[in-house]
């Protein structure tokens, strides 16, 4: 059984500080505003020798009819059950509030082992003031611990791992691929990933920006595993407007550089707007597989030929970017949801594909033979052999007498034909000229 500990608490409290020391990094958006994390945000921590996963949850709070909290609380819930250990974190500044009342009587009806974190005791003589939480009749040792400056978290954590009942794994994502759902704000990111998971792992409203962490999730499809990243909606700079908001941007951002394959996800209502160039051109410079989602389908007034000149009119804004697969579906009505994973999945062993350097020469010199590159200044330029070489994405080293001299549109003609030859559908290809 995996070792998972679930940080728990009213709003406010420290939760996301703490969640940050305990896996050692800044992963977790904080802010004096209270409500900021709303997803189950998952990382990974280490004390001696034990691996665990940690969960950072909202603030949970009773007797609230907002949307949001309403999400939260279900969120909290889920965490809690999926948890082999509850870290109650609660306020010493504060003192026993009502909400940390309420919330205490939820989770008596956990049988998890269950410690208590009195956070903000930022000094030795604040230590004492711990003792007042032992009114809230829970069997739970209490530990005065302090998220910013981390004194008290060692011992809290020394009595943590004693409940596991294996040391854990150092890192369960080692090798699998990630692949993140990027784009606008209400595009259709959350609701695809709870389509597809079967369960409500992101919260999903009408309003833009309900998304704000990255959110990770496991997926088994096909018996190939993967991750899933749910991502904040990515708007214009100028658009951004807040802290808060800067913050999931960024993010979003470094989701997208820790992926192997993005699906960006547009609105059919809205179209391709100059955002979402940005995003894929970003994510071809980094060597990302890409596929592009149309979500809404259903909602579009469509005939025969809508789809093609939809697909045309994208095209056209994306050129010289000719080689992303794109999918027309609908995550309310789940049309063609699971093609839209199956084809990131395609497009991430296009990504790690490595072709033999006999099958490449004898393929492409008999191309290059019947196309050869032009000549310069009655010079003729001759390209003798081609190889892959190691790299993030597929990249390919052509050996040639004169590398200066390689038109841009000649080398256009050699990554068509290796697309042509070997499927190369979703991925960037780079191909480099070194002098021989």
């Amino acid at each position: 059984m995996a070792n998972i500990v679930a940080i728990v608490g009213r709003p406010n409290v420290g939760k996301s500080t703490f969640f940050n020391r305990l896996i050692e990094k800044r992963e977790a958006i904080m802010d004096d505003e209270s409500g900021v994390t709303r997803d189950r945000h998952y990382g990974y921590a280490e004390w001696t020798g034990h691996f665990f996963t940690v969960i950072d949850t909202g603030g949970y709070v009773t007797g609230s009819e907002d949307k949001f909290e309403s999400q939260i609380r279900k969120q909290v819930k889920l965490a809690i059950d999926e948890a082999s250990a509850v870290i109650f974190l609660v306020d010493i500044r504060d003192g026993v509030t009502g909400m940390d009342k309420d919330f205490a009587n939820v989770l008596r009806t956990s049988k998890k082992p269950l410690f208590i974190a009195a956070n903000k005791t930022d000094t030795p003589d604040k230590t004492m003031l711990a003792n007042e939480f032992y009114e809230l009749g829970l069997e739970a040792e209490i530990f005065p611990v302090s998220a910013e400056n981390g004194s008290g978290t060692g011992e809290l954590l020394d009595e943590l791992v004693k409940t596991f009942e294996t040391p854990g794994v150092e890192d369960p994502n080692a090798g699998i691929p990630k692949i993140s759902i990027l784009g606008r704000p209400n595009v259709g990111k959350s609701s695809l990933i709870n389509a597809l998971l079967g369960e409500e792992r992101s919260i999903v409203t009408d309003e833009a920006g309900t998304t704000r962490d990255s959110i990770h999730s496991h997926y088994k499809m096909y018996n190939k595993h993967f991750i899933l990243i749910d991502t904040a909606g990515i708007r214009k700079k100028g658009k951004v407007r807040d802290d808060i908001e800067f913050y999931s941007v960024l993010r979003s951002l470094r989701a997208l550089e820790e992926s192997d394959v993005v699906i960006i996800v547009i609105d059919a209502q809205q179209g391709m707007e100059s955002q979402d160039v940005n995003l894929i051109s970003l994510a071809e410079r980094q060597g990302k597989g890409i596929v592009i989602m149309i979500n809404k389908w259903d909602l579009i007034e469509k005939d025969s030929k809508t789809a093609e000149k939809f697909k045309q009119d994208m095209m056209e804004r994306l050129a010289p970017i000719d080689y992303i697969p794109m999918i027309f579906a609908s995550v309310l009505e789940k049309q063609r949801i699971f093609q839209v994973v199956e084809k990131a999945m395609q497009v991430f062993e296009n990504k790690s594909k490595k072709i033999p350097t006999s099958k490449l020469n004898d393929i492409l010199l008999r191309e290059i033979q019947h196309n050869p590159p032009a000549s310069v200044r009655g010079k003729f330029v001759q390209i003798k052999y081609v190889t892959q070489v190691n790299a993030r994405y597929p990249s390919f080293a052509f050996f040639t007498n004169m590398p200066q001299f390689i038109m841009e549109s000649y080398e256009r003609f050699l990554e068509n034909k290796i697309r042509d030859h070997f499927d190369f559908e979703g991925v960037p290809v780079r191909l480099i000229f070194k002098k021989k």
